[in-house]
């Protein structure tokens, strides 16, 4: 059995509907524009992110929580971008589908906000 990390991604209804709609098993692919996934290393920032981002531009926020195989995710240095919780991981985008079949278990929504 491997070892496990969990993390955090504060995702808008759209990347909310796609990840249902993989089964709660995979992030969807990155837009064009979009060249990193963003997960957090906490789910105190990514709350942060969820209600003062995702609400603002979409109305809505969720934070998502889920494992990833530790030994995948060593691959990626832990990125510090503000004070304190501000931490998380930058993944190239077209490193995504092999994040995805890192993730063991489902993705699962822990808190959601709304204008």
């Amino acid at each position: 059995m491997c070892q496990t990390i969990t993390l955090y991604r504060p995702v808008g209804p759209k990347e909310l509907d796609l990840i249902a709609a993989s089964g709660w098993t995979a992030f969807p692919p990155r837009l064009p524009e979009q060249l990193i996934f963003y997960p957090v290393m906490n789910e105190e920032y990514a709350a942060w992110i969820s209600r003062n981002w995702n609400v603002r531009d979409y109305g809505a926020g969720y934070v998502t929580k889920f494992a990833v195989n530790k030994e995948f995710v060593d691959r990626y240095p832990v990125q510090r971008v503000g004070a304190g919780h501000a931490e998380e991981l930058l993944v190239p985008a077209g490193e995504l589908p092999e994040f995805n079949r890192n993730i063991v278990g489902l993705i699962e929504v822990i808190a959601e906000f709304h204008v």
